[in-house]
């Protein structure tokens, strides 16, 4: 084992002294096995900026968490609890001498959030910050603030091993940087490629048995997740070796079975997590089998949920997992890919802020008022989307207030080491009468799937199973015992958290009621039509096979689903009874009373619907709606269809030309007749005429000319017909018909009958003279004029000519202004 005096932390040690006795604040890079979890709390205790202060360091996971104070405790030659403690969820061993706390996940933060002073605490120490956790980076940020505005003794050291300091650096005020080189043992480094088809599995237990011919000493083998660590664990057994599983949801004991040194004669081979790449000391490991791959948490915003995505590793945990084989001498590490792969890989893994569900840290930046996160100092801030989905979240969840600032409700949530949604079910359900059943599901929805190697997605089956005695599960189904029992256990927590709730149902019919109020934007009714047909209260889609029992519920609640997916497959649900929707969340149901315009149906659509997000619960038809409510929604229905959905006639389109003609000619009195003016004025000239109708069949009855004409006062009606006629009177006493054109009025009229006008015939009040359209007896247009005077003394005889040619037994006279004008198409004897 190495000694304190031989880790290489310590070259650097008087260095961090210096710094930290001059600075409020400090970086320290040091590689993986350099002893900077151990040893630099323990460096600490004896500063005198410190005094009788207590030192935090926050460590990302459990496990490193306990191993590290366990292992600080040995070397000061105590137990875990005297000098040295640790607080983790569920867990903890300190006690009143105690001056070096290692805490993890949230402890930091909801001790922060009860004392933002810190009172007693000297400094606080972020371990393996280059993980990037999200409780990390919020914990900095309160720190950060804490220190700025209420302590500014307090000291702020960020421990890395492959981050880059500098950003870390200027967070923490141009913060001094102080870097050990480390002293590993030498790494040699095997590349074997993976078949391309062939399953992870097989390529690493075949490089773990590899390793083991030509390598001595422990195995230390990095996989994405625990399903792929019992498929290698049953693929390595029968090897002369003791087979070591390592992830986070294992019992502390099998977890320190992977750890500690193995019975001598006997080698190791542990299967891990990347909970194994740092702070952890794994006795005996020298040679290192790296699949390459890691899981992580991303967070879909379209869908709201959190999936865990397999990718592959980024080269700095790659590099981490390597430095594992030279921590206690020289190393071998079979990486899982080519050497030509390795420089394609990431260069880090991104922090989790930017992938994650924001709802707890939006609960907490609430809880410490901090309404605008920008008000903090990130290294990278909450990105601005998912951060207001987040707090949506909440306010729906009655967490924040419409203002954004934190409810008691909320506050109360807080306090409960679950997911917002999760905690706010176990409120929820106890005041509900539910609150152990409601643990039950907490412990079901938060952990590990008991049930391994099955899609059945029904809920309460896993209930049944966790509640049940130890034997055999159903046919069909394999159960992950290790699993269960850590779901009991939490349920129990769960339950001493919540406190005696008084009497209380565990009837599991109640489940689908508990898992809608955790995710009431995953309530589903079944489409109508078919089973396995789902639709969401949040507008989406949702299906599961017509096989599954479930798929003929007509309401689920819906806890775990593929969020990738136009139509997602449902993982998890139960079924949800109409009343127990009704008593969750009446209070958010919508009714609605409408009087719209139905544009499939070309009709008003009058109704009274209740919903429920997007999920209509009630619909039937409004009885009575109001008169003036079907007019409006008519007209809106006449706006979408056009004009044209309204019954015009030659003579009422006439109508309209002749107002436009006038109101060309002598302004703003007459009024704007034209497309876009009668549409955005259907309220004022139409309304009254649509009584009594509400489809569109029902405006072929509609008294169009009417409504029309009423937008003109007697006065305007009598100059209409004056100065824009219809008709005009010719020499011949023809009537003929005006046409208005938007180049002016037009008559078209033969030739013949014009005989004798001296003048062109003028409407308007006489200010517009007529375009003539000359016919000749074929009524074929000759001539085109508004100057009939000068067309009789100039144009006409080349015109008489041709006519006289084409039609000589009509009369052409020399002079037209002496001769009489006649209709009749043929010269008269004599």
């Amino acid at each position: 084992m190495v000694t304190m005096s031989e880790l290489p932390i310590e070259s650097v040690l008087p260095d961090l002294s210096r710094v930290l006795r001059g600075h409020p604040n400090a970086v320290l890079q040091a590689p993986p096995g350099a002893g900077k979890t151990t040893r630099v709390p323990l460096a600490l205790l004896e500063e005198p900026w410190l005094g009788s202060g207590r030192i935090v360091m926050l460590e990302p996971r459990r496990l490193a968490a306990r191993a590290a104070a366990h292992r600080m405790a040995a070397m000061l030659g105590e137990k875990v609890g005297e000098t040295v403690g640790y607080r983790v969820r569920f867990d903890s061993v300190v006690g009143p001498r105690t001056r070096i706390e290692v805490v993890t996940e949230g402890i930091l933060t909801r001790r922060l959030q009860r004392d933002p002073s810190l009172e007693g605490v000297g400094a606080v120490l972020f371990d393996e910050f280059h993980e990037r956790s999200l409780h990390a980076d919020l914990g900095l940020a309160l720190c950060l603030e804490t220190q700025g505005a209420l302590r500014e003794d307090l000291r702020i050291l960020v421990m890395s091993a492959t981050l880059e300091g500098e950003p870390v650096a200027r967070i923490l005020g141009n913060a001094p940087i102080v870097t050990s080189e480390g002293r590993a043992w030498p790494v040699e480094t095997r590349y074997l490629d993976r078949p391309p088809a062939g399953r992870l599995e097989d390529s690493v237990a075949a490089a773990v048995r590899r390793a083991l011919e030509e390598e001595p000493g422990d195995v230390l083998v990095f996989l994405p997740g625990a399903g792929e660590i019992r498929r290698v664990e049953r693929l390595l057994s029968g090897i002369p070796a003791l087979i070591a599983p390592l992830y986070g949801d294992l019992p502390q004991e099998a977890q320190e079975r992977a750890i500690l040194p193995p019975p001598p004669g006997t080698r190791k081979v542990v299967l891990a997590t990347s909970i194994a790449e740092t702070s952890l000391t794994i006795e005996g490991v020298r040679v290192v089998v790296d699949c390459g791959l890691m899981r992580v948490a991303r967070f879909d915003p379209r869908g709201g949920m959190t999936r865990l995505e397999t990718v592959k590793a980024s080269r700095a945990s790659a590099d981490q997992r390597r430095g594992r084989a030279g921590r206690l001498g020289p190393g071998v590490c079979y990486r899982l890919w080519s050497e030509s792969a390795h420089g394609s890989l990431p260069l880090f893994t991104a922090p989790e802020i930017l992938e994650a569900d924001l709802a707890p840290l939006a609960l907490e930046l609430a809880r410490w008022g901090a309404l605008d996160p920008l008000s903090l100092a990130w290294i990278d801030p909450p990105p601005q989307a998912p951060h207001a989905q987040a707090r949506d979240l909440l306010t729906r969840l009655g967490a924040l207030d419409r203002d954004g600032r934190i409810t008691g409700h909320g506050r109360e949530m807080a306090e409960i080491p679950l997911h917002p949604r999760l905690a706010h079910m176990v409120i929820r359900g106890r005041g509900l009468g539910l609150g152990s059943l409601a643990c039950d599901a907490a412990a079901l929805l938060a952990e590990r799937d008991i049930v391994r190697g099955t899609r059945d997605p029904d809920l309460r089956m896993r209930l049944d199973l966790m509640r049940g005695a130890d034997g055999p599960p159903p046919t069909g189904l394999v159960l992950d015992h290790d699993a269960r029992r850590h779901a009991r256990r939490m349920a129990d927590r769960f339950r001493q958290l919540l406190g005696k709730t008084g009497r209380e149902s565990n009837d599991p019919r109640r489940l689908g009621l508990l898992v809608a109020l955790a995710y009431p934007d995953r309530i589903a009714r079944r489409r109508t039509g078919g089973a396995g047909q789902f639709r969401l209260a949040n507008g989406r889609g949702a299906v599961l096979p017509t096989t599954e029992p479930l798929a003929a519920e007509d309401w689920l609640a819906v806890a775990d689903l593929d969020g990738d997916k136009r139509e997602a497959r449902v993982y998890l649900a139960a079924p949800l009874s109409e009343a127990d929707l009704e008593l969750g969340f009446a209070e958010h149901f919508s009714a609605e009373s409408f009087v719209r315009w139905d544009s499939r149906e070309q009709a008003v659509q009058a109704r009274r619907r209740t919903s429920f997000g997007a999920l209509v619960l009630k619909d039937e038809p409004l009885r009575d709606p109001a008169p003036e409510a079907v007019t409006a929604a008519l007209i809106e229905g006449i706006r979408e269809m056009g004009l044209e959905a309204l019954p015009w006639t030659p003579d009422i389109l006439a109508w309209r030309t002749r107002v436009a003609f006038l109101r060309r000619l002598d302004g703003d009195g007459w009024p704007d007749v034209g497309d876009a003016a009668l549409l955005g004025g259907l309220e004022h000239w139409l309304a009254p005429y649509l009584d009594g109708m509400s489809r569109r069949a029902h405006l072929k009855t509609l008294d169009l000319g009417s409504a029309l004409r009423n937008l003109l006062d007697q006065q305007r009606q009598r100059i209409l017909e004056e100065d824009a006629p219809t008709h005009l009177t010719v020499p011949s006493g023809s009537h003929l018909p005006i046409r208005y054109e938007d180049d002016g009025p037009v008559l078209a009229v033969r030739l013949q009958e014009m005989f004798g006008a001296r003048e062109t015939p003028a409407i308007g009040g006489g200010k517009v003279p007529l375009t003539l359209h000359l016919l000749s007896p074929a009524g074929r247009p000759v001539q085109v004029t508004r100057d009939l005077g000068g067309f009789w003394g100039g144009a006409y005889r080349q015109v008489k000519a041709d006519l006289k040619g084409r039609y000589p037994k009509h009369h052409w006279p020399d002079d037209p202004l002496r001769a009489e004008p006649t209709s009749r198409t043929k010269r008269t004897s004599g």
